[in-house]
């Protein structure tokens, strides 16, 4: 089962983000807790990307793919940002006191925790973050 989403550059654009995932968790059973944490995943990492991944004010399309095969759901995000490979940040240390920390880097940090596997391709100057997450574990 294949579904696609379009999004703007625009933090506006979460909120759709949202209703689109509910509504897809109904449409394949995703049990709801999975569907929250899915929520968040989508959030953390286009938050990211709408703030950091443009230097223009200019309008840029998010493509996000879900595919549900079998036991296996994976969602791909793709955009025309400026390179970069978060899977290629270091884990933040959580274990420091919050003042002694440097800020950022929980984002992909909760998205590496809540999915199975977080891959970043650069494919004909997109970035391309995939995420995949067995349902059934």
């Amino acid at each position: 089962m294949d579904k696609i989403l379009l999004v703007n550059n625009k933090i506006e654009e979460l909120t759709r983000v949202a209703q689109f995932m509910e509504e897809l968790g109904e449409e394949w059973g995703l049990p709801v807790p999975l569907v929250f944490s899915l929520n968040l995943v989508m959030e953390e990492a286009l938050t990211n990307t709408i703030a950091y991944g443009f230097d223009d004010d200019g309008s840029h399309t998010i493509e996000i793919h879900f595919n549900k095969a079998g036991a296996l759901l994976s969602i791909i995000i793709t955009d025309d940002g400026h390179e970069y490979d978060p899977t290629q940040k270091k884990d933040p240390d959580i274990f420091l006191a919050v003042e002694d920390r440097p800020i950022g880097g929980l984002g992909i940090f909760l998205i590496k925790k809540i999915m199975d596997s977080v891959q970043y391709r650069r494919i004909n100057n997109r970035n391309n973050l995939i995420l995949t997450k067995n349902i059934e574990s």
